[in-house]
């Protein structure tokens, strides 16, 4: 008896220094993101004032300067949910009334059927928007934006093209797993099952195409839109066609663990924690778990990481913890991530133009924001305390 209550008393303890650690780095990182927000607020009127027509920040330019970017852009909504992740976590009138005017730059992009990022823009800005305020406005823009985003849907690939105007017939990336959350949500406020249909199915192409024996990820699936026959397996952004691009790995860690909350569905379970398994085992992450651009990049250990990469990373694994057997270790390597990207990768107060996090790579074989803040790197760092408070807080994940 006297056994089971000091096994019990150690496990208490345990737990309690467990939350006090999560609750202290939160606070530690959302007061950064704070005093950081308010110097990008500045940036970004002084940017505008020398001539620049972008609505939200990106990155920083090779001479330094805030790079914005138009609605249009696949970015462009990463700012604002920013700032709503801000107002969730201090509940200020400031940050609400900031995020709501930010929203309102991207709201015309729900009609903009020439791109697959509508949840890149439309549900990080807009979606969290409706999540946090119930707005019917909200609302209504999360159909419309999904709606637009199913005619992108070729019913002979099973899957939503991710580009146009390039040099693949029906081109479809990793990254597009992201994107399927957007009309998840819009069947739930719209009880339209189409959406959900769309996203199911091309959730289970990519899992059948996308991955390796492995469970790497290719970057790049192309099809042929008129037979569905898969007709090259390759890579964008990543070193080499057979290489894991670590974004890549991370989006589809984050997209099946997504899928399986939305829909029950044991087989996207597994793949998100094969992909886990993949990324966690790899002999070339780095003891900080902050990962190189690319698993296989040639000149490792001396290659540029990807903070953007271990922030999605991150806030994927601590869902993937509330789901798995595993969740101890996932919300355990959670824990280490975000602990070394707020002391090893956060900005110094009052620099970059405010970004938060450092040391992100966008396309290193295209040698474009190599090495620089990246405004998802931001989002999905903040998404990640969220989260990591909520367990704390033992409450869901996701709202």
């Amino acid at each position: 008896m006297m056994n089971n209550k000091h096994t019990i008393a150690c496990l208490l303890c345990a737990f309690l220094q467990l939350n006090a650690f999560a609750q202290k780095n939160v606070s530690k990182g959302f007061a950064l993101a704070q005093k950081q927000t308010d110097v990008m607020l500045s940036a970004i009127d002084q940017a505008k004032s020398s001539g620049s027509t972008g609505v939200t920040p990106r990155s920083l330019s090779a001479n330094g300067d805030l790079a914005l970017v138009p609605s249009k852009d696949w970015c462009s909504g990463f700012f604002p949910g920013e700032l709503w992740f801000l107002y969730q976590y201090t509940g200020q009138e400031k940050w609400l009334k900031l995020a709501k005017t930010f929203t309102a730059f991207i709201e015309d992009q729900k009609t903009n059927g020439g791109t697959h990022d509508m949840g890149f823009k439309i549900y990080t800005s807009v979606g969290n928007g409706y999540r946090l305020t119930k707005d019917p406005h909200y609302r209504d823009v999360i159909i419309e934006g999904a709606k637009t985003l199913s005619t992108r849907f070729n019913p002979k690939v099973g899957c939503i093209k991710s580009w146009d105007n390039r040099i693949w017939k029906f081109p479809v990336i990793i990254d597009n797993m992201m994107n399927l959350e957007l009309l998840f949500e819009a069947t739930k406020l719209s009880g339209d099952s189409s959406f959900y249909k769309i996203a199911v199915t091309h959730a289970n192409t990519t899992m059948k195409n996308h991955f390796r024996a492995d469970y790497s990820s290719y970057h790049v699936v192309s099809y042929d839109p008129e037979t569905g026959e898969v007709l090259k397996k390759q890579t964008h952004q990543g070193y080499g066609d057979e290489s894991a691009w670590s974004r890549g790995q991370s989006w589809a860690l984050y997209g099946y663990t997504m899928c399986y909350r939305e829909t029950g569905d044991k087989a996207y379970l597994r793949q998100a924690e094969h992909v886990a398994k993949f990324i966690l085992d790899n002999p070339n992450l780095p003891q900080d778990l902050v990962p190189y651009w690319d698993y296989n990049a040639p000149n490792i250990p001396n290659e540029q990481r990807d903070a953007s990469a271990a922030s999605v990373m991150a806030s994927a694994l601590y869902e993937l913890s509330t789901y798995s057997t595993n969740g101890k270790l996932y919300r355990s390597k959670a824990d280490l991530i975000v602990k070394n990207l707020t002391d090893h990768y956060a900005a110094e107060p009052g620099t970059s133009k405010g970004f938060v996090l450092l040391h992100s790579t966008g396309s290193r074989p295209a040698n474009t924001e190599v090495d620089v803040p990246l405004s998802y790197a931001d989002y999905y760092y903040l998404e990640a305390l969220l989260r990591q408070k909520h367990l704390a807080d033992k409450k869901p994940v996701v709202d």
